[in-house]
């Protein structure tokens, strides 16, 4: 019986499974922010690449068969 209870008291001290599912938690919001970070980049460069061809096509009054 005592062996027992020592196991259960074991079990309910055991902090492991908590820390796991914090890890993961913080993992989740890392790979979230990360996402988010690189779509909000590749839309400041579409917009950007897209103003640059824009302007470069007046500037030039389309004389040239230049294309974006």
């Amino acid at each position: 019986m005592k062996k027992l209870m020592t196991m259960t008291r074991q079990f309910r001290d055991d902090e492991n499974g908590a820390a796991m599912v914090e890890y993961s938690i913080l993992i989740g919001i890392i790979t979230a922010a990360t996402i988010t970070f690189i779509i909000a980049v590749g839309v400041y460069v579409t917009n950007s690449w897209t103003t640059l061809c824009n302007n470069l096509l007046t500037d030039t009054a389309n004389s040239t068969n230049m294309t974006c």
